[in-house]
């Protein structure tokens, strides 16, 4: 499709949706999002605020399975 517009803002945009037009696509059909990694992310930010820092990466990560990793919390299945 030939591109007539020389606005150089406007090029951009549409070679944009060019490159990006199957992803686009897909979210469309599909209906899905990012949404969860965002939720997820920011919970995690905040973690990482209230701990004003941790010991070691090790700890960062307990920290993260303990409150976000939707653990039940016994070693076995229960009934």
């Amino acid at each position: 499709m030939p591109l007539y517009s020389k606005i150089p803002e406007i090029v951009e945009v549409v070679k944009m949706f060019d490159r990006h037009f199957q992803g686009i696509l897909n979210a469309i059909v599909t209906g899905s999002n990012n949404a969860r990694a965002e939720r997820i992310n920011g919970a995690i930010e905040e973690l990482k605020r209230i701990g004003r820092g941790y010991r070691n990466k090790q700890n960062f990560r307990t920290a993260i399975l303990f409150f976000h990793g939707d653990l039940n919390g016994f070693s076995h299945k229960t009934q």
